[in-house]
């Protein structure tokens, strides 16, 4: 098995001062009404649980488990919904949390198929956005991080055919 070399981009500390910014921005657009936080898993659940403590208002939490990547690096551009959300959309206010946006496939599909269901309003909240590999019309309402490289990055949730999500930090995979 090959070794890969793993480069820090953001810091913990980096990831969280963001975290909380991303939390303040949202209280600030949905005080005092209560907020239904769908996790698009597995990448995201360690960003959700973060930003579900950091949010000062009621949220309930779901989550959503797509497929695009399997073992690639490179999304395969076919988005399959492998656990729908289980809580119903109708009249909520709604925000996707992603762990990271790179062609945008998956969160502009997620997008689409959560509009049908009538929610009060639809958000879209990634950590980080890639914006360099956008390949559909989409923008985040709440980013975290925008990368400017084009790294594969790992680590706080992000993985690479399963390994590094529990890293603090996030990395990058030097090639």
């Amino acid at each position: 098995m090959e070794r890969k070399i793993l480069t820090i981009l953001y810091t913990k500390k980096t990831i969280q001062e963001r975290v909380s910014a991303l939390a303040e921005e949202i209280y600030h657009d949905y005080h005092p009404r209560e907020l239904l936080l769908v996790g698009v898993l597995k990448g995201a659940f360690i960003f959700l649980a973060d930003l579900a403590r950091a949010l000062t208002l009621p949220v309930s939490v779901d989550f959503v488990r797509v497929s695009s990547y399997g073992s690639l690096t490179v999304s395969s551009g076919m988005v399959n919904i492998l656990k729908d959300v289980e809580t119903p959309l109708t009249g909520k206010d709604v925000i996707i949390v992603e762990d990271i946006i790179d062609t945008g496939f998956t969160t502009a599909f997620l997008k689409n198929e959560f509009s049908k269901r009538k929610p009060r309003s639809l958000k879209i909240c990634t950590l980080l956005d890639k914006r360099l590999r956008r390949r559909v019309d989409l923008d985040a309402d709440y980013v975290g991080i925008t990368m400017d490289e084009d790294h594969f990055v790992v680590g706080y949730g992000l993985d690479c055919a399963e390994k590094y999500r529990s890293l603090s930090d996030i990395y990058f995979i030097e090639s």
